[in-house]
């Protein structure tokens, strides 16, 4: 980069060592004291083309790298130059500063800044070198900004004067080209310069000081291209902040290119604008390192990507850069199918299908199917996680379902029929939902569900009461039409959404069901989480994450009650140690949860557990009382032990707990309980 001063250079003025006879055949009557060098721009980590030399009247920066250099004012060195080898030595008799004709005496404190740094004192011998080693040392000093020895012959030796121009008071120091620099930096960095006479050293001591600002805060590009002086004392520093001119996307193949055999670049999968809008960084803003590491996070949870990582290149405007997001795509789609058979289906196979880029857009297409002999099973499901044009980043979510599930609510010993068979739920129906975020770690969302429940036993005929002549659906006939409209919130603040050590999480959803079709059902359904996590030290089996997590749920319904939508309590959500549904099933229930976690090494953690159930005493207020007809207790604890492996799908969760009534229970599950 070149450092244009207007009036005084960099330390580069001319300087004159005037002759003397008696220092053996004279010099000429001016010498040039050689220019400071122009310092050449660094070499960047992300290849940029230098900018070309230009005339001194129209300087040009270099472009912006990830490493800056400073603007360097070259110093004369303070190393003598080797002396002749016959170099005559004269005796030094006095030594006089003055200034040029017509300027103000030099003030006290800068001829003593002079005495300290020159070697030639009275009383001492001294060459034509030593003199030149003077005039450097001046200079080095930074405050003058012309420097002239003149030798005099006298009668008590010789008289050496120092004829010094001193650089102008610096009365202001601004900047061109800044956006991000704050108010009050420069006045901090150079305040301390103001009203004195201006020191190249100390003014370049604050430009270093200004681009550590700059990569502290993250602006790894910004760099001083350019400083400004007029003769009244004003500084102009001339940054550039590393502006963004363009952001690109390249795909990485098998060999790490961005470009085939031809020189033509890798074609991908993804569109473009997938990647771009996750990113917060726009053009026309300064790339910021900080901000591009986050970005790059939130790319890579797409999970669409192997690998990802940015290039940087110089724009049409030196000045300027062109941002690179590159990628290398993973496969997104699978397909598998299986073949069984079942006690309660008999002979039954299997279909699923994944694809988590469908056309590019990043959108969920998900089939899952199973013909038996007795049922048609399915779950095919679409997801759109960023409406394209929305700027609010709203999700679409959409699915067509048959499950068929055994029913914890009407388990043993009380079942169906005459074989007192466990009933299934057989729920058909379809659904969509929209979700968006309101803010940092808040999200909403809202749909609408609709549902045909079936009660059947094991040879899918449809159930109307069980053994003890209790109904199993609110119609009587063994289904029931749901139709909900639905609605959800949640806030989390956790410092860490995988494994997280402080912060909290609060959620909270509602369902009102509209009265269509058979049982004409009216309910309202409310349920709530929090979770609190704060950081403590207990074992030291290994480094990393230690917490303790604290949860409480609850929830009730108000309205129409059908019996298998009651809250089920016990089980691996629930309260560990017992089997699934076997403390009770209420209309509205409690639950409280606290786990110590810590790592045990590597990739393997441990947790301390202790749940807490209860129903509320609401068994009773579910039709037919399907609880109390199983003898279930209602309310229980469990504790026990866990651990958790980390793998690409979330935290392998296996537990081992025992239950206040003596029992115990193994449970395997997929991410933590809450």
């Amino acid at each position: 980069m070149r450092i244009n001063l207007l009036v005084f250079t960099a330390l580069a003025a001319s300087s004159t060592l005037l002759a003397n006879p008696l220092l053996a055949k004279a010099a000429p009557a001016k010498q040039e004291i050689a220019q400071a060098p122009t310092p050449q721009p660094t070499t960047p980590a992300t290849p940029t083309p230098s900018p070309q030399p230009t005339p001194p009247a129209t300087p040009k920066p270099t472009t912006p790298t990830e490493t800056p250099s400073s603007p360097t004012f070259a110093l004369p060195s303070n190393t003598p130059a080797p002396a002749p080898a016959a170099e005559v030595q004269v005796l030094v008799g006095e030594v006089a500063i003055k200034t040029p004709e017509g300027q103000p005496p030099l003030p006290i404190e800068l001829q003593q800044r002079i005495y300290d740094a020159i070697a030639t004192k009275p009383g001492r011998t001294v060459t034509k070198s030593q003199l030149q080693s003077d005039i450097n040392a001046i200079f080095a000093t930074g405050f003058f900004s012309n420097v002239q020895a003149e030798p005099e012959d006298t009668d008590i030796g010789v008289r050496v004067t120092f004829f010094v121009l001193p650089n102008p008071v610096l009365k202001s120091v601004n900047t061109e080209g800044t956006k991000v620099l704050e108010a009050g930096v420069i006045d901090r960095i150079f305040g301390s310069q103001i009203g004195k006479v201006t020191n190249l050293k100390d003014v370049q001591t604050g430009v270093k000081e200004l681009e550590k600002y700059y990569q502290d805060k993250g602006y790894v590009l910004a760099q001083v291209v350019d400083i400004k002086a007029t003769p009244e004392g004003d500084i102009n520093l001339v940054v550039s902040e590393g502006v963004i001119e363009d952001i690109k996307v390249a795909f990485i193949n098998e060999d790490g290119k961005t470009v085939d055999k031809d020189g033509k670049p890798i074609a991908g999968n993804t569109r473009d604008f997938i990647i771009t809008r996750e990113l917060t960084i726009k053009e026309g803003e300064i790339f910021n390192k900080n901000t591009v590491q986050s970005d790059l996070q939130k790319v890579f949870a797409l999970g669409l990507f192997e690998d990802l990582n940015i290039g940087l290149a110089p724009g049409t405007d030196p000045r300027k850069v062109i941002v690179t997001v590159n990628v290398k795509e993973r496969n997104t789609g699978s397909i598998a199918a299986g073949a069984g058979i079942s006690s309660s289906t008999g002979l039954f196979g299997t279909v699923s299908f994944q694809q988590q880029n469908l056309g590019g857009n990043n959108q969920k297409l998900g089939l899952d199917v199973q013909v038996g002999e007795r049922e048609l099973l399915f779950d095919l499901n679409f997801t759109d996680p960023w409406l394209a044009g929305d700027p609010y980043r709203t999700s679409f979510t959409a699915n067509i379902f048959n499950r068929r599930l055994f029913s914890y609510v009407f388990d043993s010993p009380v079942g169906i029929g005459v074989n007192n068979d466990t009933p299934r739920i057989n729920r058909l129906g379809t659904g969509f939902s929209f979700s968006r975020p309101l803010g940092a770690g808040t999200t909403a969302s809202l749909g609408l569900r609709y549902e045909r429940v079936s009660i059947t036993d094991s040879n899918n005929a449809i159930a109307t009461l069980d053994s003890k002549g209790n109904p199993l659906t609110t119609s009587g006939t063994g289904q029931d039409d749901l139709l909900l409209l639905q609605f959800a919130y949640a806030n989390d603040q956790r410092d860490n959404p995988i494994k997280p050590s402080s912060g909290s999480v609060f959620r909270i959803a509602t369902e009102q069901s509209i009265p269509v079709g058979l049982g004409s059902i009216f309910l309202n359904r409310v349920r709530a989480s929090y979770s609190y996590f704060f950081p403590i030290k207990l074992l030291n089996f290994a480094e990393g994450t230690q917490a303790l997590a604290f949860n409480i749920q609850a929830g009730t319904v108000i309205g129409t009650l059908p019996p298998y939508e009651a809250f089920q309590l016990g089980g691996s959500n629930s309260v560990r140690g017992w089997d699934e549904g076997k403390i009770g099933s209420g209309r509205s229930f409690g639950i409280f949860s606290a786990e110590y976690r810590f790592p045990v090494f590597n990739i393997v953690g441990g947790v301390l557990f202790f749940d807490y159930g209860t129903d509320l005493g609401s068994a009773s207020a579910v039709p037919g009382n399907p609880a109390g007809a199983r003898n279930k207790p209602g309310s229980g604890a469990g504790y026990g032990i866990g651990v958790r492996v980390q793998s690409p799908l979330g935290a392998i969760r296996v537990d081992y707990g025992l239950s206040s009534n003596g029992g115990t229970q193994f449970s395997f599950g997929l991410g933590e309980k809450f």
